[in-house]
Order: structure tokens, then sequence, then C-alpha cells
């Protein structure tokens, strides 16, 4: 989802930011296997009398970033009489090289293989509803239940990219509905308030509000988006039909659409036609750009971890409001291997812990830490939209960059109103395949009808899919 300033760097980032999505620390970027067992552990209890001491149960922890790896020192730190230890192995996703890796440990067993393991949107699919599914528990094998689920508050989205055939395989800790993030400045200038509330009606419900509030910035001097990526999440996420149907390519009504809006956008100078992940797109977040930008269209972490490091000199000039439509962007998934159900005590420790980061909404839980930026005692850490509304409802969202705005006021209600019934296994192939034909088209260079047309043919010769 990174596209910085080279293709290499796009894989790299993607790894960095989308994978590690909202979290409170540095993302591990180490294209190689590091296994270390994570310390600050309570130590095996003492012999009482003859007995001896029970051995410690050791989890393998697989992840790409180190950012689920340091959330076992919290857990750790907060749970004393806990006999377990990690064992953690980080590749990162650069050069796809995590995935293989994974699947080979999988598929070996034994002693080393994952018994626990993360998995992003761009793949989590994969190991919930796939081919590799088979690998994986369900919750409901480790005592995780879909009353636990409903209690936390999670959001329908991340259940049904987590499930397969209404078992639940995995949950995230982050939860990554999106919503529009806008300059408070040029929403008084132009719309003579910069109130979330009134906002939202300015630019939505539906994409044709949405253009009429562009022209009403275009008349004022600003445009409403950096690029006609900024556009693309939610269209691609608000589909009612993903890429595959029975297998086929199929291009639903709303992702077509996005031909039409793109080309809107240049053709009235809307934006800034920038593309996401460049330098020319963190211009705009600045101010900098050669017209000033309304917004952006983003979850939780595209405000803390992109935003948060360009917007200099507009800090605090910035709300969040409810988007034309509901989408999400991103998020990291935990999952489990089944064979740890055949072992009464790995079962009951790995279970323990994926309830504790996705689950447990009591105030030593890890959604708590996580919402709130408290990961760390004594220090004020970023303040992140988790899985469960029920935290951050009782949570203080206030943050700086948002002019003090309580951000889990819009960011409940934009996860719930995320879908995550149109992801297929091929999403982040196919979506720069269309992303670049559309560019082709509203750069003059094609005709919508050839740009369709070279789609499907891409699609076919790299990927093998045909189209319906």
């Amino acid at each position: 989802m990174k596209r910085f300033l080279t293709a290499a760097t796009a894989i790299f980032l993607l790894a960095s930011v989308l994978a590690a999505c909202g979290g409170n620390s540095n993302s591990s970027n180490n294209a190689g296997a590091s296994s270390s067992p994570s310390t600050g552990g309570s130590s095996s209890s003492e012999p009482s009398g003859g007995d001896k001491p029970k051995e410690k149960v050791t989890i393998n922890l697989w992840s790409f970033t180190d950012e689920i790896p340091n959330m076992t020192t919290k857990y750790l730190e907060t749970h004393p009489d806990a006999n377990v230890e990690f064992k953690t192995t980080i590749i990162a996703t650069t050069d796809g090289a995590y995935q293989p890796a994974l699947d080979q440990a999988l598929a070996a067993g034994g002693k080393d293989a994952p018994d626990i393991f993360a998995a992003e949107a761009a793949f989590v699919l994969k190991y919930t509803q796939g081919d590799a599914s088979d690998y994986t528990a369900n919750y409901a094998d480790l005592g995780l239940t879909d009353d636990m689920v409903k209690e936390a508050g999670i959001a329908q989205y991340s259940v049904d990219i987590g499930s397969k055939d209404g078992q639940l395989k995995a949950l995230g800790y982050q939860a990554t509905g999106g919503a529009f993030i806008y300059r408070r400045s040029l929403a008084q200038d132009t719309f003579g308030t910069d109130d979330p509330a009134t906002i939202k009606n300015e630019i939505g419900p539906g994409w044709d509000k949405f253009f009429e509030a562009a022209a009403k910035l275009k008349a004022k001097g600003y445009g409403i988006v950096s690029g006609d990526g900024d556009i693309w999440h939610p269209i691609e996420n608000s589909s009612d039909v993903g890429w595959l149907v029975d297998g086929k390519l199929h291009i639903d009504s709303k992702r077509e659409q996005f031909l039409d809006l793109s080309k809107k956008l240049k053709d009235n100078g809307f934006h800034n036609d920038t593309q996401d992940w460049t330098e020319a797109w963190y211009a705009d977040m600045s101010g900098t750009g050669k017209q000033p930008i309304f917004g952006f269209f983003g979850p939780a972490w595209l405000i803390n971890y992109v935003m948060n490091g360009q917007v200099k000199d507009t800090n605090g000039d910035w709300a969040a409001t409810e988007p034309p439509t509901g989408f999400f962007w991103g998020g990291t998934w935990l999952l489990a291997n089944k064979d740890v159900a055949k072992n009464d005590a790995k079962k009951a420790a790995v279970a323990d812990f994926i309830h504790w980061v996705t689950l447990d909404t009591s105030d030593t839980g890890l959604q708590n830490y996580w919402a709130n930026g408290t990961m760390k005692e004594g220090e004020q850490g970023t303040k992140d939209s988790v899985a469960s509304a029920v935290v951050m409802s009782k949570s203080n969202g206030q943050i700086e960059l948002l002019g003090g705005q309580n951000m889990f006021d819009v960011f409940v209600p934009a996860n719930a109103n995320a879908s995550g019934k149109n992801l297929t296994p091929f999403d982040e192939s196919i979506n720069s395949i269309w992303r670049d034909q559309v560019r082709e088209y509203t750069a003059g260079n094609k005709s919508r009808e050839q740009a369709i047309a070279d789609f499907k043919q891409r699609v076919k010769d790299e990927l093998n899919i045909d189209s319906e």
C-alpha cells in the first residue's frame, strides 16, 4: 500500500506502515529472520516440597514487524504468573519473503512451527479462507467465543475477514475503518464552519455530494484531495463485489466508476494530480503543494504514522469526519496454528495471549494500552483506533494533530460502517494493475474501453485469471 519514490521502496514501506498500521513502536524491516526468546517473563515457580518446577510453555510467534513481538513484553509484565516464554521470528514482507517462509514452517510442523502468526490485509484471506486456512485454528477451539467478540464490540468487517464458513480464525488488535481527514481553515473559508457534524453533510453521503463540495472548494482556490489514489480506497472497499466471482475477474460497477471519478478530478483541477506515497503527496499534507488541499481519506494509522510526520505548519489544523462511503484500509490479524489445540498447556497459553491482545477490554488489556498510548508506563505514546469499540468508547482519543478532537467519536462508527466481504487473495496485484490503467485513461493515453481491455489482458497475463 505504500508507494514511495521507487518500486523497491514501495514494497519496503508496505511492510512497515500498512502491516504495522497503527503500532505504538517502530516496525522491524529486517529482511532476515530473527529468532530470540522474549525477556521480562516470570521465572518458573520454586518447587514446593518434592515437586519439580513446571516447564515453561514456549510459544513460537511469527510476524513481519516487531510490533506484536514487542507486545509480549507488556503481556509478561501484566501476567507475572504466566508460565510462558515467547520465541519470536520476524521476517519482513520485503521482496515477498514472509509468506513463503511462513508457509514452509507451517507445512513442516513440529516443535519449531509457528504457534501464533500474523497476517496483514494484503494476504490475510489466504490464511483465513484460502488454501492455507487448513493450518489455522478456529478461535472456538481455543475457547475464544462469539460472545467474547460481541462483548468487546469488534467491528463486523474484521470478523468477516477473519472467518471461514462462520468459524472465526483471526482478529486484529487495531481497527482500520476510514474517515475523511480535512483542513479546518479551508473548511471555515469555504463552508463557514469546521464542525465535523456539518462537514460530513457537505462532502457526502455519496460521490455526487463529494464533487459538489469539490466545486465549492475549487472556487476558493483549493483542491479537495491530493490525487486520485485518495479516493480509491473508499471506492475499492465499499464495492458490492470483489475482483473475483466464481474464479473469474469481475469489475464491480463502483470500481469501474473510479475511471470516471478519477477523470473528473483531473479534468476539473480538483486535485494536484499526485500519486500517493510520493513527496508531492506529503507536500499537500504540509500545505506546500501547488494548491492547498482540503483532505485525505484514511484510518487512524494514516493520521498517526503518516500525516503526523508530514503536516508541519498545518498541525492542529485538521479534523476527521464521516466519509461519503464506509471503508477500511489495512490491518493486521492474529492467527493460531491448529496444532496448538493438541496440547492443553500450549492451547491455554496461546488462547490467553490472543485474548489479551484482541478481546480483553480491561484496563490491563492490550486494547486499553494501545488506544490510550500507555504501553510504556509514564510515557504518553501514540493513541490509536483499536479493535474494541467498547475500549474506544471509554478512552480519551483527543490528539493534537486534529486540534484536540476525540478521534474515537469518528472511528468507532467508521469501523462499524466498513465492509470486509469484498476482498480476494489477489487484491494487491489486481489493484496495482487497475490503477495503472486508470492513470493511462485519465492522462489521455488510452480510451476508457482500451484501458478496461488492457486491464483484463494484464490480469490474464500476470495472474492467469480469465475475465467473465
